[in-house]
């Protein structure tokens, strides 16, 4: 939360962090993304099969066990699977919004949006 006393929330689109800021203070309820960028690019039926390749993955690793988002990307995108990596990523960052999953690093959870570098997700 910021002094305002709104608290922040995802973008819809990519599942980044969104902080309150004051050209948002009269319609704050109604933003759902971070950026016109995202705006244009609203999760459809592709980013709802990345997420459900993820939590399939998952259910088939195990209790505790971890998978990297291009393992997801190469099942369902096996031709061209390095252009489908960040719609994973974000894929996996709305699944921790929604507290379906956990991204970790070094063995603890991060907080997604601040995340760099491999980030391997986990059953919440």
């Amino acid at each position: 939360m910021r002094d305002s006393g709104r608290e922040a929330k995802a973008c819809a689109a990519c599942g980044r962090r969104m902080e309150w800021r004051k050209k948002w203070e009269r319609d704050w309820e109604n933003v759902r993304y971070c950026s016109d960028a995202c705006r244009r690019a609203k999760p459809g039926e592709a980013d709802a099969a990345l997420e459900r390749g993820i939590l399939a993955l998952l259910a088939e690793r195990g209790a505790g066990k971890t998978i990297c988002p291009s393992e997801v990307a190469r099942a369902l995108y096996p031709e061209d699977w390095q252009a489908w990596m960040e719609r994973t990523r974000a894929a996996g960052r709305r699944l921790v919004e929604r507290g379906e999953i956990v991204i970790t690093q070094g063995g603890r959870v991060v907080e997604p949006s601040r995340a760099k570098g491999a980030i391997p997700f986990r059953k919440a």
